[in-house]
């Protein structure tokens, strides 16, 4: 079996953190009994490029379970867990192509290690898997059935492939699922972004100016979360709508040129480049404390702060001083990359539970509907999304009513008035 990992004899701490994790993940341990008895992926081989956490484990360790031969590389050369990549190639004969901290050059090599197999369907977080199959090999997509991807910021890449023409197999849109960016984008990213920057500064939360970039699921759920912390949050957006919501929230709304001058920690979570740059840098206090929260490491303009930087220094681990105008310094977390995975373990996994459902049962949904779906990006039926949410109630001992006959009638018709 082909791998590329750190150290296989990270294995053991591995596997008590993937078991760990299993036990607040009923939801895909459910599905994984089912898939072991029926077997609906058999034979099938998956390119998964996703993040090589605890969480992930369980859900490659389901696939398998479901009969196929799944193939995982990392989506973020920073959210790595050597010991959880260890385990899964030693205890559980999942090839891992994943290191943390690899080179940009060794990153592609592990996505193209996992398209050697000729995968017949892949999974995506980012939508960097699924962009080499577009440009470098495309000779292979007539053996794709089709994909799916978990992340908004890859949900827009596929979208605008797509209104291009260019998208050449159909995909499922994990991220569309309400049980996902509902729970996953507002409830994880919420509390995984506060980790990581505890876990990389010690700080306290109180009393500081708390900058959210951002006001989509995931800004929401951050935002709500400083506040219970006793942050005092301002948001900075481009959309109205969701610059009014946050208004009506409780929160303040300026634009980042205002915001950057009285902020003690920003966090970006916009999926867009250049979202804290040159002319916002300029205008920090000193000590300033600069994050993102969204998928990839442009959202933090770091070719303009190394350009005016006089001097760079790693402060602690996860932690880059950098010295401008001066003395002023800025502090820059995880290198710009997705700071509650470089710097804490990601989204808890009962959060993840359910985004991991929809990654298996759309993978299951896709091998039986892809042949006849066009070449568009799809949203889990609701069907599945509804499922889930049942499944998730039951596991957590939580009943919900029916709607009576009667009840069923006067929402299915129009001559009842009031």
């Amino acid at each position: 079996m082909k791998y590329h990992i750190k150290d296989i004899k990270l294995a053991p701490a591995g596997k008590n953190k993937i078991e760990w994790a299993e036990k607040f993940m009923p939801v895909l341990r459910s599905i994984k009994k089912r898939f072991a008895r029926e077997k609906p992926l058999k034979g099938i081989k998956m390119a998964c490029c996703l993040h090589v956490t605890t969480e992930t484990a369980n859900l490659m360790i389901t696939l398998k379970a479901g009969g196929a031969e799944p193939y995982l590389c990392a989506s973020n050369p920073l959210s790595t867990q050597d010991e959880v990549a260890a385990s899964l190639v030693r205890d559980y004969k999942i090839p891992v192509f994943a290191i943390r901290g690899e080179s940009n050059k060794v990153y592609y090599d592990h996505i193209n290690a996992c398209l050697d197999i000729k995968p017949r369907i892949t999974m995506d977080d980012g939508a960097d898997l699924v962009s080499v199959l577009h440009t470098k090999r495309k000779h292979q997509v007539d053996d794709i059935i089709g994909g799916s991807e978990e992340t908004t910021t890859g949900v827009i890449r596929l979208k605008a492939m797509e209104k291009k023409g260019v998208l050449l197999f159909p995909v499922l849109a994990i991220n569309d699922s309400n049980t996902k960016h509902l729970f996953d984008n507002r409830y994880g990213t919420g509390q995984s972004t506060l980790d990581g920057i505890f876990r990389a500064t010690n700080m306290l939360l109180a009393g500081t100016n708390f900058v959210v970039s951002g006001y989509g699921w995931c800004g929401r759920g951050l935002a709500r979360r400083a506040m219970g912390m006793g942050a005092n949050v301002i948001v900075t957006e481009i959309n109205p709508l969701r610059a009014l919501e946050a208004v009506m929230d409780g929160y303040r709304v300026m634009p980042m040129s205002s915001a950057a001058k009285i902020g003690d920690i920003f966090v970006t979570l916009t999926g867009d480049i250049d979202v804290i740059r040159a002319e916002h840098f300029k205008l920090m206090k000193d000590g300033a404390v600069v994050a993102n929260s969204g998928h990839f490491d442009v959202e933090i303009d770091l070719k303009s702060l190394n350009k005016m930087s006089s001097k760079k220094r790693e402060v602690r681990p996860n932690v880059m001083e950098y010295t401008i105008a001066g003395k002023k310094k800025i502090l820059v977390l995880a290198e710009g990359r997705l700071v509650n995975l470089a710097s804490a373990e990601g989204h808890p996994a009962s959060v993840m539970d359910m985004s991991f459902a929809n990654q298996s049962l759309g993978a299951e949904w896709m091998l039986k509907n892809g042949a006849k779906l066009e070449k568009k990006v799809y949203s889990i039926p609701e069907k599945i999304d509804m499922e889930i949410a049942r499944l998730k109630l039951s596991s957590m001992g939580v009943s919900v009513d029916k709607l009576t006959p009667r009840q069923k009638h006067y929402l299915a018709s129009w001559e009842i008035g009031t």
